[in-house]
Order: C-alpha cells, then sequence, then structure tokens
C-alpha cells in the first residue's frame, strides 16, 4: 500500500481525534492534548532544546502511524542518562547533539511510542516507524536516535532492528483485588504493616486531612496553589520546574479527569500536594510539594493516597515515578524498564554495547535482590 511520511513541527497541525484513535493513546502522556499543551504553554520548543518534529504516515485511509519525537539539544528531563556517551564522541572528534528522541517530555513512564492506527496490526506497521527514524537520522546528519521507555511490543521490534537495549530499575504497585486498604494490609507481615499504620496515623495526629480534585474540578485559585507548592519544591533543590503553570492550566480543561491531585489540608489551608495523571490501566504519580515538613507526609501523599484511589477505582497498577528504594517497603516491587538506541558512529556503538551488557547484569542483580525486602508475607 501506497503510504507518505512527513515531519510536523506542531501537533497544532494533526486534528486531535485522528492522534487519539491511535493505539497507544490510552495513556494520558500520550493523548494529543498533553503534548499539544507541552507546545502552547511553551515547556517544549523555542530555546528549551526540546524541538518537535512528530512523524506522521499517511494511506489512503488517513493517519496510519505516528511517533512523537523530538530534536535534543541536550539530555535533560529524559530520565535514561547518556551523557557521557556525548562526552566519549566529542573525543571522537564528532558532535552528539543534537539527537533524534522518541519520548514523553518529563514523563519515565513505558507506553507505546510506535503508534499505530486502530485498524492495523501494530506489529506489521510500526516497522516503517522504525525505518523513518533511522532514515531521518542519516538524511539529517544526526549522531543517534532513541526510544525512551518503550513497551514490550516496540522494544521487540527495535531490537529486530538492531537497535542497542539498554535497561532501569522502577518501582511499581500492583493491584490483586484487594477490597479496601485494610485487605491491603493484610498481606504485609506484621512488622511492615504496623509501620505503615503508624506513618498513617502520624498525618491524623498532625491534623492534616486530604481532598481529592479531578482536573475538571480545579479553578484558577486552586491551580495557583497546587503549582506553587509544586514549584517550591522544585526551587528548594536548586532547580526550575520542568511544567509551568500555563501547562496545568490547559490540560485541566482539555484533558479534564485524567489529572488528578491529592490535595493535604491542615486547618483548612493547603499544605502540600501530590499531582497525578491517571487511566483505567494505570496510576502515574508525577510531582510533589510541601510548604512545611510534617512526618510521614511525603508518604502518605505521595504513595497510600494513591493505593487507595487504585484500590478504590480498580487501577491495576501504581506507578509512582523513578528511583526510590523507600517505596520498597510500602508495597512497590522492582520492575524493569526499557530503551533503545541506534548509534550511527561503530566506535560509540561498540563502547556502549559493552557498558550496556555491564549494566544490564548489574540492574538485573539490584532488582532480584531489592525483590527481597518487600514487605508482604511469604509463603
Amino acid at each position: 500500500m501506497p503510504v507518505k511520511a512527513e515531519c510536523l513541527t506542531s501537533l497544532d497541525d494533526i486534528e486531535a481525534s485522528q492522534w487519539n484513535a491511535l493505539q497507544g493513546t490510552q495513556c494520558p502522556f500520550l493523548r494529543h492534548e498533553f503534548l499539544v499543551a507541552l507546545e502552547h504553554s511553551g515547556c517544549v520548543g523555542g530555546r528549551t532544546g526540546w524541538q518537535p518534529a512528530y512523524w506522521v504516515v499517511r494511506d489512503e485511509g488517513g493517519l496510519l502511524a505516528a511517533l512523537p519525537t523530538y530534536l535534543k539539544h541536550h539530555s535533560w528531563g529524559e530520565f535514561v542518562f547518556d551523557q557521557s556517551w556525548g562526552q566519549y564522541l566529542a573525543q571522537l572528534g564528532e558532535r552528539y547533539y543534537p539527537k533524534l528522541l522518541a519520548a514523553v517530555p518529563f514523563s519515565p513512564v513505558t507506553g507505546a511510542r510506535l503508534l499505530v492506527r486502530q485498524d492495523m496490526p501494530r506489529s506489521e506497521v510500526a516497522p516503517l516507524l522504525v525505518q523513518v527514524m533511522q532514515q531521518a537520522t542519516k538524511l539529517q546528519q544526526l549522531s543517534s536516535a532513541h526510544v525512551l521507555f518503550t513497551d514490550d511490543t516496540d522494544r521487540q521490534l527495535l531490537q529486530d532492528a538492531g537497535w542497542l537495549l539498554r535497561r532501569d530499575c522502577q518501582f511499581h504497585w500492583h493491584n490483586q483485588g484487594y477490597a479496601d486498604f485494610e485487605a491491603y494490609l493484610a498481606t504485609f507481615t506484621a512488622e511492615k504493616r504496623k509501620k505503615t499504620k503508624r506513618e498513617r496515623r502520624r498525618c491524623v495526629e498532625a491534623g492534616i486531612s486530604f481532598r481529592t480534585l479531578q482536573g475538571s474540578e480545579l479553578t484558577p485559585e486552586l491551580l495557583q496553589i497546587i503549582y506553587d507548592l509544586h514549584a517550591q519544591t522544585f526551587r528548594a533543590r536548586g532547580n526550575e520546574p520542568y511544567l509551568n503553570l500555563a501547562f496545568f492550566t490547559e490540560i485541566a480543561q482539555t484533558l479534564g479527569d485524567a489529572l488528578m491531585v491529592k490535595l493535604a489540608l491542615r486547618n483548612d489551608e493547603p499544605v502540600a500536594v501530590a499531582i497525578f495523571f491517571w487511566s483505567q490501566e494505570a496510576l502515574y504519580g508525577r510531582y510533589w510539594g510541601a510548604q512545611a515538613d510534617f512526618h510521614s507526609l511525603h508518604f502518605e501523599c505521595c504513595y497510600h493516597q494513591g493505593i487507595e484511589f487504585c484500590i478504590e477505582r480498580g487501577i491495576s497498577r501504581f506507578e509512582p515515578g523513578t528511583q526510590g528504594e523507600h517505596k520498597v517497603s510500602r508495597g512497590f516491587a522492582p520492575h524493569i524498564t526499557w530503551s533503545a538506541h541506534h548509534l550511527v558512529n561503530p566506535q560509540l556503538r561498540a563502547a556502549v554495547a559493552e557498558f550496556l551488557s555491564r549494566e544490564a547484569e548489574a540492574v538485573d542483580n539490584y532488582a532480584a535482590e531489592i525483590e527481597l525486602h518487600t514487605p508482604f508475607r511469604r509463603p
């Protein structure tokens, strides 16, 4: 069948209904509304180092496939760290940036990256997008192309195309059909169950309560409070937040209830917030902020409240973000995540392949060791 590939510099150039009809876009981070809000708010584009370059493939039936890609002029906001690869290539006298990146900016969330129309077999059409990325890398004389936090289907297709695979470890919670939070805690050892109950009780004793707010309930005043709390925590660590108030304001309107916040109140005054996105498949914890330090509040707001939300809604898993071994004792188990890398320079490819082989063994050993420390009772 005849197909045509083209690169769009803005998702405003394609209708939301067409993009959102592709397989994989049930994930909120791959929705047209999320990605285009990054553009409208200036979180990508301009001088951010994230230059939108969305590849789309059309056939007689319309939009056949698409790929959310960016020309990257640095490696910030990716959560897959390759700065040393760029340094090595520089020693060889070549430039590493810009590179071509298929990813959701600032969001280390696993999902489809090779998006295919619903009526087509993904395993047959998605290889076209792999070819598109490789050809774009060659034609634009780029050093490399990367696909981050890819799901298993895309990972296999990329591996079959000769891309190098890299793994990392996150911590995910899985819903086993718990009736309520107490039923969940019943699966813990006595010691871990007691510790979790004590953490939750400390927030109650501090006079802290929680409001669950969906995107459609967020007024401009609430959005300002939520953003200020989240930004304050970034700035306390010497960083500016990746996402701005304009972004949250837009997605509260366009994504609606796929955005959810847990607002912590003391004497009816907001003191902390955890920002989530969700679908029926998964809850994604993204950002946290607090104006004061209350014992155990971070664990309650970001983890226990999220787990309760999943149990109440029948959501199958909870991805709270990267890093954080402290999550393990609260019921989050090791989960391997994947990225794929197409490196043009043969010396760089050989060096990275050797490094990834050693790193893979270390990651697997780490995950196996951490698995022994989950709080659940063992047979």
